[in-house]
């Protein structure tokens, strides 16, 4: 069984191709939470950024303008995201986790996980982001769903199942939307879908496989035939070099005190 504790250690040894390959965000999430949570580009609209680990979605926020607490349990993926960020004055790196932040009572508008909310112990998470959040304020969890709808996805997957180390544990970790609707209540959960893609070569694709947790390191037995296996599934579907990687990033927002981000 998986553990809200060991999850904490998962990407110690994975950080430098986290860094390279892992997916960003849309732009257009900041659109909709502007439109939906009210949102504003300016310092004292403050976030916290859960898991926020190598800095990819809490850079969003950053360039435009927002005080952005990236709050993160694994030394290793922390210091990744202080380096990646440091060009930053308004970001505050924070060891800390979704059930003990370390951040003060009310102290940010938005509290947003993205790829990480399926770590946290939700009970615990709701009571902490409660009691950050100011009154009125707002949780959002974000995650990159891959497609599984065409040729390549569809091989992509059945690998992971078959050389991953733990991948169906992994993957039963991922809420289905009635969890998510359970966090917040479900009368005052939204849900959106967006769209966004990533384009690689081989040595991309073979980076973003090695960033994954469930995926088998040098030495394992799995390794090589996992390997061999993502090289086949590179040349029957890359043309000239390049292939695709297409995710719905699918956006739950809601309350979990009264409304207006603004207060």
């Amino acid at each position: 069984m998986m553990t809200f504790s060991d999850s904490k250690e998962r990407f110690s040894n994975r950080v430098e191709d986290y860094v390279r390959y892992r997916p960003g965000y849309p732009a257009a999430l900041l659109d909709l939470l502007r439109d939906e949570c009210g949102l504003r580009a300016e310092e004292s609209c403050v976030i916290a950024d859960v898991g926020s680990g190598t800095g990819l979605l809490a850079e969003m926020f950053l360039k435009q303008g927002n005080r952005v607490f990236g709050v993160e349990p694994n030394q290793e993926m922390r210091a990744a995201g202080e380096e990646y960020l440091r060009a930053y004055t308004n970001f505050v790196s924070v060891a800390g986790a979704a059930e003990a932040t370390t951040l003060p009572d009310t102290s940010v508008n938005l509290v947003i996980a993205g790829q990480a909310f399926h770590w946290f112990e939700p009970v615990a998470t709701r009571e902490e982001f409660s009691r950050i959040l100011k009154p009125g304020g707002w949780a959002a969890m974000v995650w990159n769903h891959r497609r599984m709808d065409t040729p390549f996805a569809r091989d992509y997957e059945a690998m992971l199942v078959h050389y991953g180390t733990d991948y169906l544990k992994v993957r039963a970790t991922y809420p289905e939307a009635h969890n998510v609707k359970d966090f917040f209540g479900a009368a005052r959960c939204r849900e959106r879908n967006l769209s966004y893609s990533q384009v690689f070569g081989w040595d991309g694709l073979a980076g973003r496989l090695h960033s994954s947790s469930y995926a088998p390191t040098e030495g394992h037995t799995n390794y090589a035939p996992m390997m061999a296996e993502l090289k086949r599934i590179f040349d029957a579907h890359q043309e000239d070099g390049r292939l695709r990687m297409e995710y719905e990033t699918k956006i739950y927002f809601g309350q979990l005190k009264s409304s207006g981000i603004n207060a």
